[in-house]
């Protein structure tokens, strides 16, 4: 009796603390609520948000998976899987939901899951093309119905293209989802990701072009070439027939991949692909996994397909901390955003995020790391990479430098949740300096003495800016004001002196137009007046 007591006591734990998912094709009303679910069950470490909408007006919902969720933290970097992007190639969209459960479900009592979440900042984004899943069809494992969006493009086909610019063709403009793809890779630093494909069963890496030859099917060798093979064979081998080579897909029975990896022109090139885009517009890092040779296969066959994935879905994660990471500080220890970082002679160079904090994936090898930053002398150190990650930090000079001693700026953030609000700190010439608040709403930020404008920003909420002049061992003290101005959204227009170091074409455009739609009224007023 006690037995069948105890296990009905494990059996009610077990169940409160897991969301059940069924091996099923889950429609979007059905994974939007999978993803609700999951949030509601675990909000201390998942964060649900929308990156945009499709044509359909459907959410492009993110799941992300973090010990500190809703904002990025100083050295911790981000990861993301994109699922779903050809919406009749539906194998990535069910695994990630069952990635996104097993993480959070096993996050307290897996010291594996708990240490990767606890040091990454995971995003899962399950369909980015969930107008195309809904005209697919079950059990078609070929085709393309329901593989482009409802505007009838191929999404991945729709990204810019920087080796090999598309001139001609259908679809040339950028479509909806697109557009929120690239927002959200623009405003987030991610330093690798996976974007989840199927029709066969391999591992595939950039380039997708040769650039000047956009139609030849031949290896197209990207700077990172080494690191690409890497993290593409840390899949393949964790899965358990991937790295074989041979998919027996019944279409492509011929197929060989070797260590079921291939690069991406080599296999056969494509113009306006994702991964590419990641890897040449930002710091991140992307691969495209090809799942599975049935595309929309029987409910039946996904339980065996996340067992097969789940080993090498959470070995990829953890090849994000590869290489070597740290942060770029002036001598009073604030984080220089938008360093550039190189490697030797490796035409790719990185940026420092918001902190200064950064992440160069590499593998075990001696390099030069350059680093350098508008205002600041340049500097350089000699780094030999391990099998962990190695902390590489770098203390920049300004040019200009009189060696005063560090002022502080500090404050008092009067908001619920004053740790989601950003603290930014810009100089004359658009340097600029950032932290967040503690749980209590208190922040500082240590600075070389000089001019400074103080903006704090919450999501699309900008507070009204404050000129700052910080001395030498000084502690200048500056409450955020609890009232507020409703600012464009992910433009910071109205923290900035001058003009903003991140803005659109089209606001500087509008915003121009304003000026000169001021002066023309303030002449006709005149004119009217005189006559």
């Amino acid at each position: 009796m006690y037995l069948l007591y105890l296990a009905f006591i494990t059996a009610f734990v077990t169940n409160a603390h897991c969301v059940a998912i069924e091996y099923e094709h889950h429609d979007y009303q059905a994974m939007a609520a999978i993803l609700k679910e999951i949030h509601k069950q675990w909000p201390k470490i998942t964060n649900l948000y929308s990156v945009g909408k499709s044509i359909e007006n459907r959410e492009l919902w993110v799941l992300e998976i973090s010990d500190n969720p809703g904002r990025h933290e100083k050295g911790e970097p981000e990861f993301k899987y994109v699922g779903n992007m050809h919406g009749n190639e539906v194998v990535g969209r069910e695994l990630l939901l069952h990635l996104a459960n097993y993480l959070c479900s096993k996050y307290d009592s897996d010291k594996e899951v708990e240490n990767l979440v606890d040091s990454t900042r995971i995003h899962i984004l399950p369909s980015m093309n969930p107008d195309g899943w809904e005209q697919s069809n079950a059990g078609t494992c070929t085709g393309v119905v329901g593989r482009y969006n409802k505007n009838d493009c191929d999404l991945n086909r729709n990204f810019p293209d920087l080796l090999n610019p598309r001139t001609s063709g259908k679809c040339l403009s950028l479509e909806k989802e697109t557009k929120a793809i690239m927002k959200w890779i623009s405003s987030t630093p991610f330093v690798l990701s996976a974007n989840l494909h199927g029709g066969t069963l391999v591992a595939n890496y950039p380039f997708d072009s040769i650039k000047g030859m956009p139609s030849v099917s031949l290896y197209s060798e990207s700077p990172d070439d080494d690191v690409f093979r890497k993290v593409s064979k840390t899949y393949s081998y964790a899965h358990p027939t991937m790295h074989i080579g041979k998919p027996n897909c019944s279409e492509r029975d011929t197929d060989y991949f070797r260590d079921g990896i291939t690069n991406g022109a080599a296999w056969y090139a494509v113009l306006g692909g994702m991964q590419d885009y990641n890897y040449l517009s930002s710091n991140c890092f992307e691969i495209t996994l090809e799942l599975a040779c049935c595309k929309y296969p029987d409910a039946s066959k996904l339980e065996k397909l996340w067992q097969d994935h789940k080993p090498a879905l959470i070995a990829f994660i953890k090849d994000v901390h590869i290489g070597i990471k740290g942060v770029v500080t002036d001598r009073c220890g604030a984080g220089i955003a938008g360093a550039e970082i190189k490697v030797d002679q490796r035409k790719k160079s990185i940026f420092s995020a918001k902190f200064g904090d950064y992440w160069r994936l590499l593998l075990n090898d001696s390099y030069t790391i350059q680093v350098s930053a508008k205002g600041y002398k340049n500097a350089s150190q000699v780094v030999q990479v391990s099998d962990k990650v190695n902390t590489v930090n770098f203390v920049l000079q300004t040019r200009t430098d009189e060696n005063l001693r560090c002022g502080t700026i500090s404050g008092h953030v009067n908001l619920t949740q004053p740790e989601l609000v950003n603290i930014i700190c810009i100089t004359r010439d658009n340097r600029t300096f950032a932290t967040y608040p503690n749980s209590d709403g208190f922040f500082s930020l240590t600075l070389i003495p000089g001019d400074y404008v103080l903006c704090a920003q919450s999501g699309n909420t900008f507070f009204e800016k404050q000129n700052v002049a910080v001395h030498p061992e000084k502690t200048y003290n500056v409450s955020i004001p609890s009232y507020a101005n409703e600012g464009t959204p992910a433009t910071r227009m109205t923290c900035y002196s001058t003009q903003p170091i991140h803005s659109s074409g089209d606001i500087i455009t509008l915003n121009k137009n304003l000026k000169l739609f001021t002066k023309l009224f303030v002449i006709i007023t005149l004119i009217y007046t005189l006559y």
